[in-house]
């Protein structure tokens, strides 16, 4: 029968168990072994809320094992059809945005309808923006972002990776 010694094992304090234990240690991936590559995505019929998540993922790095909240480790996205994308319920005509000038009084509300008509693509910047972190670091990974009406765009170049939001998850996609 094995007979541990308790009184042994309770005098023994952090300093004692760190020589057993070796410390392990985070690895942080430096600036010049980042690597970013490019993804592709078509919008068409694509829910605004469900495609500005998996956007923002990629624009922070999340689906990479280097991931560090305070690096910008993420990849470039580019989306096109930006002007055939859609909202759920009602969603397009009732949801309101709210922004403040910065003089007294000076609250502002509008909402996806109107923004859609002047500049179609910033209802998924917007989006994808309140989904990043503020400050420096969230403003520089939105400039990954690269949104067009078309279905072309210049980044061919890039070799991007296609990316097709209805095989992820079939609520990606709007049917009519």
């Amino acid at each position: 029968m094995l007979l541990i010694n308790y009184q042994f094992i309770y005098k023994l304090t952090i300093r004692h168990l760190s020589v057993l234990i070796p410390p392990i240690m985070t690895k942080f991936v430096k600036k010049d072994q980042l690597s970013s590559s490019w993804y592709e995505i078509d919008a068409d019929n694509a829910v605004v809320g469900r495609l500005a998540t998996i956007i923002s993922k990629i624009i922070r790095g999340k689906n990479k094992t280097t991931y560090s909240p305070h690096m910008d480790d993420g990849d470039f996205v580019v989306v096109k059809n930006i002007d055939k994308i859609r909202f759920t319920g009602k969603k397009f005509q009732n949801k309101k945005y709210f922004r403040h000038t910065g003089y007294p009084g000076g609250i502002k509300e509008t909402t996806p309808e109107k923004m859609y008509e002047k500049k179609p693509e910033e209802v998924l910047k917007l989006a994808v923006k309140r989904m990043l972190p503020g400050g420096v670091l969230g403003r520089k990974q939105l400039t990954k972002l690269k949104i067009y009406t078309g279905g072309n765009h210049p980044h061919t170049a890039q070799n991007c990776k296609i990316i097709e939001l209805e095989k992820l998850n079939n609520k990606n996609i709007v049917r009519n």
